[in-house]
C-alpha cells in the first residue's frame, strides 16, 4: 500500500503545466506523461481504465453492493497552472509545523510567513509540504489526483468495502478552463460526480463564477521619438490607459466572497503593438454580462480618442455558475457535508472564486459538487498543503462512497 505522501510526490516530480495559447487537446504533451502513469496505475490495481486521443483518463470499478446503488464519479486535473513553472518542483516536508516562518531555501531570504498567512497557523502541529521558492507545488490538483488514487487503492485492497458503481477520471487543461471540453460524459457513465480540486480542509463548493477571458490587441504607431510629436501612438501608453479606464475596486486584491472582479494577467509589448489579457469573473449572471459590456466600453473609448482599430478585444466565455445545474440535486452535497463529519471535519460550504472541471460537467448534466483536496495559495511560490488534509480528503471520499451506498 503506498503512501499518499509518497504517491504526491511522484505526481508532482512530472512536469504538467498547461498552455493557454496552444490549440492542441491537451495543450501540452507533456500532460500526458502523467495521464498515462495513472492509467497504467489503476490497471495495476485492477481497475478498467483507458487513456483517450483527448487526454482522458477515465476508470470504471464495478459494484458489489448487490442492490441499485447510484453511480458516483470522482474528477481531478493533472495540469498545473501557467501562472508558475511547474518543472524540477522541489518539495520541503515540514513535520510537526512550529507555527513560525518557513525558508524557501531556493531563495535565499524568501519565507512563507504567518504574518502574511495566517491560515498556516490552522495546521500548526502537522506535516506542511511546501515548494523551495523557485516553482509552485502542484497540489492543484495533484493532491486531488494523489487522494482519489489512495481511495481506490484502499478499495481494491479492501474487498469487503461496500459500493455501488465508482468511475474515476483525470482530466487536462482544467487550469486553462478546457479541462472537459471534450469530455465524453455519457461514456464516464455517472449519475453524480464530485472534482476533488478545492482549497483548505473542509471547503465544499456547488457554485462558481461566471468566466470570460479577454484579449485586448493594442495598435500603435512607432516614430523616431526624436521626431515623434503628434504622430507617435505609443502601443504601450495606451494599453495601460485602457487598464486605467476599469473599476479599481474590482480587482482580485480588493474583492471577497460574492464580488467579482477584472483581473489584468498578461501584458506583453513595444511602442507598435502591444497585448494585454484578462479573466473576467462574478456569480451574478447580469453582473458578469455587465462586466463584459464595460471592457467592451474601454476598447470603444480607446477607438475614439485614437481611432478606429487602435484596440480590438477578443472576449471569450469560459465557464458559467453551477449552482442552478446542482442545487435541485442538493443530497449530493447533504451527502458530502455528512462524509466530512464523520470524520470531525467542520464542512465549510461557500462560493468558489474560480472555477472547477464541475461547472461545465454540471451544465452537461453531470451534477458536480467540489471538495477540498487540501492545499492552500495555489499558483504560485507560497503554495503548501498539510499532509494531514490530503489523508482527509481520501477518507472523505470512502465515506462519501459508503454513505451511498448504505
Amino acid at each position: 500500500m503506498e503512501k499518499i505522501l509518497d504517491r504526491f510526490l511522484r505526481y508532482v516530480a512530472v512536469d504538467t503545466q498547461s498552455c493557454e495559447e496552444s490549440e492542441s487537446q491537451p495543450s501540452s504533451a507533456k500532460q500526458l506523461t502523467l495521464l498515462a502513469m495513472l492509467r497504467d496505475e489503476l490497471c495495476a490495481l485492477g481497475v478498467e481504465a483507458t487513456l483517450d486521443e483527448n487526454g482522458y483518463v477515465m476508470g470504471r470499478i464495478p459494484a458489489n453492493t448487490g442492490k441499485p446503488v447510484p453511480k458516483l464519479g470522482f474528477i481531478a486535473h493533472v495540469d498545473t497552472s501557467p501562472d508558475a513553472s511547474g518543472a524540477d518542483i522541489k518539495p520541503q516536508i515540514i513535520e510537526d509545523y512550529d507555527g513560525g516562518d518557513i525558508a524557501l531555501k531556493g531563495v535565499p531570504g524568501l519565507y512563507l510567513r504567518p504574518s502574511e498567512f495566517p491560515e498556516m497557523l490552522a495546521h500548526k502541529g502537522k506535516t506542511l509540504i511546501t515548494t523551495d521558492g523557485t516553482t509552485l507545488l502542484g497540489a492543484d490538483d495533484k493532491a486531488g489526483v494523489a487522494e482519489i488514487m489512495n481511495a481506490v487503492q484502499y478499495i481494491m485492497a479492501h474487498p469487503e468495502f461496500k459500493h455501488g458503481e465508482i468511475r474515476i477520471g483525470f482530466t487536462p487543461d482544467e487550469e486553462i478552463g478546457r479541462g472537459v471540453v471534450k469530455f465524453d460524459v455519457k461514456k464516464f457513465d455517472a449519475d453524480y460526480a464530485y472534482t476533488i480540486d478545492g482549497g483548505d480542509l473542509g471547503e465544499l463548493e456547488f457554485e462558481n463564477f461566471n468566466a470570460a477571458a479577454a484579449t485586448i490587441r493594442i495598435q500603435g504607431r512607432n516614430v523616431h521619438p526624436g521626431y515623434a510629436k503628434g504622430k507617435m501612438k505609443n502601443a504601450m501608453r495606451i494599453a495601460i490607459e485602457l487598464n486605467g479606464l476599469l473599476p479599481v475596486e474590482q480587482k482580485p486584491e480588493y474583492t471577497e466572497g460574492y464580488e467579482g472582479f477584472f483581473h489584468l494577467i498578461g501584458f506583453n509589448g513595444t511602442v507598435e503593438e502591444a497585448t494585454i489579457s484578462y479573466i473576467i469573473r462574478d456569480h451574478d449572471m447580469d453582473l458578469y454580462e455587465h462586466k463584459k459590456a464595460v471592457m467592451q466600453e474601454c476598447v470603444d473609448f480607446i477607438n475614439r480618442k485614437y481611432g478606429e482599430g487602435t484596440a480590438v478585444a477578443t472576449i471569450r466565455h469560459q465557464y458559467y455558475n453551477m449552482r442552478k445545474e446542482v442545487e435541485p440535486h442538493y443530497h449530493v452535497v447533504e451527502k458530502a457535508v455528512k462524509a466530512m463529519e464523520m470524520e470531525g471535519i467542520k464542512p465549510k460550504i461557500q462560493p468558489i472564486r474560480g472555477g472547477t472541471d464541475g461547472a461545465n460537467l454540471s451544465f452537461m448534466g453531470l451534477p458536480c459538487p467540489n471538495i477540498f483536496a487540501g492545499g492552500l495559495n495555489f499558483h504560485g511560490k507560497m503554495e503548501f498543503v498539510p499532509l494531514e488534509s490530503m489523508e482527509a480528503a481520501s477518507k472523505v471520499i470512502l465515506n462519501i462512497i459508503s454513505l451511498y451506498a448504505g
